[in-house]
């Protein structure tokens, strides 16, 4: 019994996860154009698509770093809640907010396959919200082409710099931002408690894309 109170404790031993405020500024780089490949769509936001943006999030981060420490990317319903809450903030810049859908093929509909949001902080200032792509099409060029598109919407809305937060440990998302051209201006750290819970809603979204 007392090993298992100490396995318990050990489990739920405080960590602390480094995230890096990363910050581009569109006086200092060069912008490519955001081509996805063949095979997917991007759809421009709109309040019917709240829940595939919802499907989309829960499936880029419920396994993910991220999950540890905002609790609502652990189930659909948390995501969906979180982006009724982005999308009703005053803040929300519809413009940059967007959804890359994979095409049609013979084993599934259309589906929703990243996401990505954005808010202004001020007149000048942009921030970018959930950036993801989920596991099954990383390594496409989706997450970089997502980025790029809701950066030059951003630009076209009259913002200079725009902003994201991202977990140090996250490597290959700190190397692509570097590579658009974000530098890292800020460090901070957030507490984690709570084991990463394995959700059994991850299968039941995938064999169920459409919207109910």
């Amino acid at each position: 019994m007392l090993s298992r109170i100490m396995s318990t404790v050990t489990s739920l031993q405080p960590k602390f996860l480094k995230r890096f405020r990363m910050e581009i500024d569109f006086l200092e780089v060069s912008l490519p154009r955001p081509d996805l490949p063949d095979g997917y769509t991007w759809s421009e936001w709109h309040p019917s698509l709240l829940h595939e943006h919802a499907l989309a999030k829960f499936l880029s981060f419920h396994n993910e770093l991220d999950s540890q420490i905002f609790p609502a990317l652990r189930t659909v319903a948390g995501c969906r809640d979180l982006m009724r809450s982005i999308a009703n903030h005053k803040a929300f810049l519809p413009q940059s907010t967007w959804l890359i859908r994979a095409a049609q093929n013979d084993f599934r509909p259309e589906f929703p396959c990243g996401t990505i949001q954005g808010l202004t902080q001020s007149s000048k200032l942009g921030a970018i919200q959930n950036i993801g792509i989920i596991p099954e099409h990383r390594g496409l060029g989706l997450g970089r082409a997502l980025v790029l598109k809701n950066l030059h919407c951003f630009r076209s809305f009259g913002m200079q710099r725009v902003y994201l937060d991202v977990s140090a440990e996250n490597e290959p998302a700190v190397e692509l931002y570097r590579s658009i051209g974000f530098r890292h201006v800020k460090t901070s750290y957030r507490e984690i408690v709570l084991p990463l819970p394995k959700s059994s809603e991850a299968a039941t979204a995938t064999s169920h894309p459409s919207p109910t």
